[in-house]
């Protein structure tokens, strides 16, 4: 792929999330805060997503397998 034709894709992008958030009309000032809570929010929803949607998707996994018949490994049956 052409690094020029990369670069100018990658500036259509930008400029179309300028335009969807309306930040070019912001000062400098304006723009740094907001770019900062924006990267603040993604940079935790994403480390919470890493950190507990592995242990819920578990449960969860372990909650159907228990509903829909299938026994734990570690369960004995008692025969008589």
């Amino acid at each position: 792929m052409d690094i020029k034709r990369t670069k100018n894709y990658l500036f259509w992008l930008y400029c179309q999330f300028e335009l969807i958030t309306c930040s070019y009309l912001m000062e400098p000032w304006e723009k740094l805060l907001f770019y900062t809570f924006n990267v603040t929010v993604l940079v935790t929803v994403l480390y919470t997503a890493y950190t507990f949607v592995p242990a819920h998707l578990s449960t969860a996994f372990h909650f159907f397998l228990h509903l829909f018949g299938n026994q734990h490994e570690n369960t004995v049956s008692i025969v008589k």
